[in-house]
Order: C-alpha cells, then sequence, then structure tokens
C-alpha cells in the first residue's frame, strides 16, 4: 500500500514464505504494469531469500535491522491487531484470517493514507 495515497493491492495468501512473496511480486506487476514500484520491506529472511525473484519494475528498500518504526505498514498491522484480533478468540485460523480480510476490505485509500503516513516518504 502506498502510505502516500492510500492505493493498495493485498493477497490473502496461506504462508509468509519466499513463495508466497514471489507470487505477490508477480501479481503485483500485473496489477501495475505500467509503474515502477518502491516496496519497503524489513529484512525477514523471506524478503532477501536467494530465490526470491523482483521483477524489473519492483524495486527493494530494505530498512534497518529492527526498525519497525520506519515500516509504513506496520502502523496497519498494530491497527488490525487492536481492532480485529485482540481479546478476540477464533474457533479456526481461517476465522481469524476472514476477520482481518473484512476489516481490511472497508479501508477507504484516504483512512490507508491516514494510518500509514510517514515523513521520510
Amino acid at each position: 500500500m502506498s502510505p502516500i495515497s492510500g492505493e493498495s493491492f493485498t493477497l490473502f495468501l496461506p504462508e509468509v514464505n519466499t513463495d508466497m512473496m514471489n507470487i505477490f511480486f508477480e501479481e503485483l506487476v500485473k496489477e501495475y504494469p505500467d509503474r515502477e514500484i518502491l516496496i519497503v520491506m524489513d529484512q525477514a529472511g523471506w524478503h532477501k531469500a536467494k530465490d526470491l525473484t523482483y521483477p524489473d519494475a519492483v524495486i527493494p528498500l530494505y530498512l534497518p535491522s529492527y526498525s519497525p518504526e520506519l515500516n509504513p505498514i506496520e502502523k496497519l498491522w498494530q491497527w488490525l491487531r487492536k481492532e480485529v484480533t485482540h481479546n478476540s478468540l477464533f474457533e479456526t485460523l481461517e476465522d481469524m484470517m476472514d476477520a482481518l480480510e473484512e476489516k481490511f476490505r472497508q479501508f477507504t485509500p484516504e483512512r490507508l493514507a491516514q494510518l500509514c503516513h510517514c515523513s521520510y516518504l
């Protein structure tokens, strides 16, 4: 998601790993074929794995280690934890993912930009 415009692209995938990141990038460039995309990422193992394939249009910007306060998307994750999963008991992981997806789909670009704004971008 863009912390400036609030425009977002989301995939709800079953795992977090290099294969899923490759799928995400493939779908991202299909959605925005005429754009260069700067993607801000922490240094999670799957973000820097040797098997990760960055399409030409995707430019990674790696944040320093242990600096979640610099990552705009962390503000969204924090908000979702507080508003959707905090003090909630879900029968299955799928139920939790459904609740998160439902809440996420309610966001407007304006709300996402407001929530994830950061002064350095």
